[in-house]
């Protein structure tokens, strides 16, 4: 049981890659991921925030700003995740048109 301790949560893989990240009051933002601390605070690389619906603030739109350099502060950090090999379906708990 000697070894390198591992934590839940290893972004070391991450690094250099592309991640999306979803944060505290719904913003979402995608880039690369250059560095990262204990706290969770993030730098990410190249950002950029998918902006959200106007008339439905918990939706996000097709609409994107680029941020360029940002870091994330770890507090405000719900949900990271790879942006290669995830790919978007469709809701299967939506009611279907036929019912």
């Amino acid at each position: 049981m000697s070894g390198r301790k591992e934590t839940v949560l290893d972004l070391a893989k991450f690094v250099d890659k592309g991640v999306q990240v979803k944060l505290t009051g719904g913003r979402q933002v995608t880039g690369t991921l250059k560095g990262y601390d204990q706290l969770l605070n993030l730098v990410l690389d190249e950002a950029v925030e998918f902006l959200r619906d106007p008339e439905d603030p918990l939706k996000t739109t097709d609409q994107t700003r680029r941020l360029g350099l940002i870091v994330c502060r770890g507090t405000a950090v719900m949900l990271v995740s790879p942006t290669d090999g995830t790919d978007e379906i469709a809701n299967p708990f939506l009611p279907s048109d036929g019912a």
